[in-house]
């Protein structure tokens, strides 16, 4: 694979308001990130600010989101600003004046999980629109409905929804946006559900502090000692990869399509954003009277992306179309990458692969040996399909599946200039009395500029020129298209009044671009009954300072416990999984033929000897995990 490789893609070049406008929404660590995943065919970007984002690692200043949005907006993208923890009392003046402030720049969203915010809003302290996060545990149109009324724009769906569940609540809410994951890691637990990492290590997943948990290993027990699985993380999930399902989930109702990894790198970002653009453009074109993108421009790749070379646990749809044996990674929690070939040879100093698989100095590799440990090396040089690691791995075999979880040719692609991102523009030039009328348009908006000026017939043709001048839109948003001059006669204009006047139009274009107001959403009201769980709310509901606890008071809530993070009680759920063990090692009484000889009782142990108990809720095929 080369520099040369180049996939040009095309957005719309008008607004329709009878197709549905899909959105790509791509993560960001940093706002150069956040550019990069624009620059890769991102509709939309969410981004963490200085505090109270659910990744505490990914922070950002205002001045770095500022950045950011204006080079956004000027492609008709969003930035949607992650404040997706819960808040505590002392905390809530900080956080509105961060709101406000984020306001104040222009940011398109927020997506938010605590309740004050809602509660902020209603107060009129600001008119930024919210979005709910998955921390809310979205998964019914009732839900749904709820947070809706109470005026969130866009909801973000629970990861372990079914294509049926995601339709049945679109179908229930046509008004509402659905964001739906599309790729990138899985929380093994309801999000926003997940006390393990509270519980065990004092470090809140509520609170952008999660410990990974479910990543560690487990011994697997029942009440009477026996051990039934050592050393395996059985709580872990491979990757969620929903690239060949997106026109289902269009269809079912999504319109937002969101890549996991707040905490990855550009090259990841890049890799994901391009891949999935790419597929959702393929949408696009295969049902053009139904669908368009949400931002415009073109976008010119010069790599060929490939999902399976970024980081990943191995691929599953999760629950899209069902419980399936294929979600989960017991061996490792580690990336595996993607498949190059079997062992066929080994020598002293070196193996050989099969297959027709191009291998370079410094690619990574990896292998399961028998007993299901994950072994990697790198590779010191390569010759054809004959590898020579720096040190021969000893547990290596013929036959073993070989992995390539870094490809050194192609992160080197990825290090540089891999993408660019345009938007298409006519220029024409025309003379009315003694003003030159020039105009600028983008298909959606159109500008003119009005200039007296005194011209002088020229010796030599100009057009030539004219359009030379008018094409030089290198440090702008957009790139010539076409160029037409409406007058007759051969005026001669200089080069440097025409850079003034190619300047002036751009820059009240991209000013139309980031002249966007925020609309203000009515609140709604919303009889009692609207939320699940009838008058009494438990710890699920995360209520950590008063102003949410005002929220549901209102609502004629009277017993609002407060949040796990506050009170710590002893012997509850602390995870609510669809991922279930005994479905996992063929024990579903459901599913599968497990009517006899099936634990009673089951237990998670740590290797400190800390235990979970495990309880299945066989009717709502659920798992909780009790500490």
């Amino acid at each position: 694979m080369g520099n040369d490789v180049k996939h040009t893609t095309e957005g719309p070049v008008a607004y329709s308001p009878d197709l549905v406008a899909l959105e790509l929404l791509a993560p960001a660590r940093t706002a150069d990130i956040g550019i990069e995943a624009i620059r890769h065919g991102a509709d939309a970007v969410y981004i963490g600010a200085s505090h109270h984002g659910a990744r505490k690692a990914a922070g950002n200043s205002l001045e770095d989101i500022q950045r950011l949005v204006n080079y956004a907006h000027s492609f008709g993208a969003r930035i949607y600003v992650t404040v997706n923890t819960i808040i505590y009392d002392e905390e809530l003046e900080l956080v509105k004046q961060l709101v406000l402030d984020l306001e104040r720049i222009g940011v398109d969203a927020l997506i938010v999980q605590d309740m004050s915010l809602l509660k902020m809003k209603d107060n009129l302290d600001f008119q930024i629109p919210l979005h709910a996060s998955t921390q809310m545990d979205n998964r019914t149109p009732e839900k749904v409905r709820f947070l809706s009324e109470r005026g969130f724009e866009q909801v973000v769906l629970a990861r372990e929804l079914s294509l049926e569940e995601i339709r049945a609540i679109h179908q229930e809410n046509p008004q509402t946006k659905l964001e739906v994951f599309v790729h990138g890691a899985l929380c093994v637990s309801l999000s926003g559900q997940c006390y393990a990492s509270e519980a065990i290590f004092g470090r809140s997943a509520n609170r952008g502090e999660c410990a990974q948990l479910c990543r560690m290993e487990f011994d697997l027990e029942d009440d009477k000692g026996n051990v039934y699985v050592k050393k395996k993380h059985l709580l872990s999930l491979k990757d969620l990869c929903q690239i060949d399902a997106l026109e289902d989930l269009a269809e079912a109702g999504a319109s937002s399509f969101k890549i996991e990894g707040r905490l990855k790198d550009a090259a990841y970002v890049k890799n994901v954003t391009a891949a999935y653009s790419l597929a959702l453009d393929a949408l696009v074109e295969k049902h053009p009277d139904k669908y368009r993108r949400a931002s415009k421009g073109r976008v010119e790749l010069k790599f060929q992306p490939d999902v399976r070379k970024s980081f990943n646990r191995g691929f599953t749809h999760y629950f899209l179309y069902g419980r399936n044996a294929e979600i989960f990674s017991f061996d490792t929690p580690k990336a595996l990458g993607e498949p190059v070939g079997r062992v066929k040879e080994i020598y002293t100093d070196s193996f050989v692969v099969d297959g027709n698989v191009t291998f370079s100095n410094g690619d990574g590799l990896c292998f399961f040996d028998k007993s299901g440990k994950l072994y990697g090396f790198r590779i010191n040089k390569a010759v054809g399909n004959r590898l020579y690691p720096l040190e021969m791995p000893r547990m290596l075999h013929r036959g073993n599946q070989i992995y390539r979880n870094q490809d050194k040719r192609f992160d080197d692609i990825l290090a540089n200039e891999s993408a660019e991102r345009f938007i298409p523009v006519d220029v024409t030039i025309d003379r009315v009395g003694e003003n030159f009328i020039l105009t600028m348009s983008d298909g959606e908006r159109d500008v003119a500029l009005q200039v007296p000026y005194e011209a002088e017939l020229a010796r030599t043709h100009q057009s030539e020129n004219l359009e030379r001048q008018f094409s030089k839109l290198g440090n702008t948003p957009y790139r010539l298209r076409s160029f037409q001059i409406l007058y007759k006669k051969n005026y001669f204009i200089p080069s440097s009044l025409l850079t003034e006047w190619r300047r002036a139009l751009s820059s009240k274009l991209i000013g139309l671009a980031l002249s966007k107001g925020i609309p203000s959403i009515r609140m709604a009201s919303l009889p009692l009954g609207g939320v699940e769980g009838g008058p009494h709310l438990t710890y699920l509901s995360n209520v950590s300072n008063h102003l949410s606890r005002q929220f549901y008071e209102n609502l004629g809530f009277k017993q609002i416990e407060p949040a796990y993070e506050l009170a710590h009680p002893d012997g509850v759920p602390v995870m609510f999984c669809r991922h279930c063990i005994r479905y996992a090692m063929g024990w579903c009484y459901k599913r599968q033929d497990a009517k006899s000889n099936v634990p009673s009782r089951l237990f998670l142990r740590l290797e400190n000897g800390k235990r979970f108990a495990l309880e299945f809720d066989c009717k709502a095929c659920m798992m909780k995990v009790i500490y």
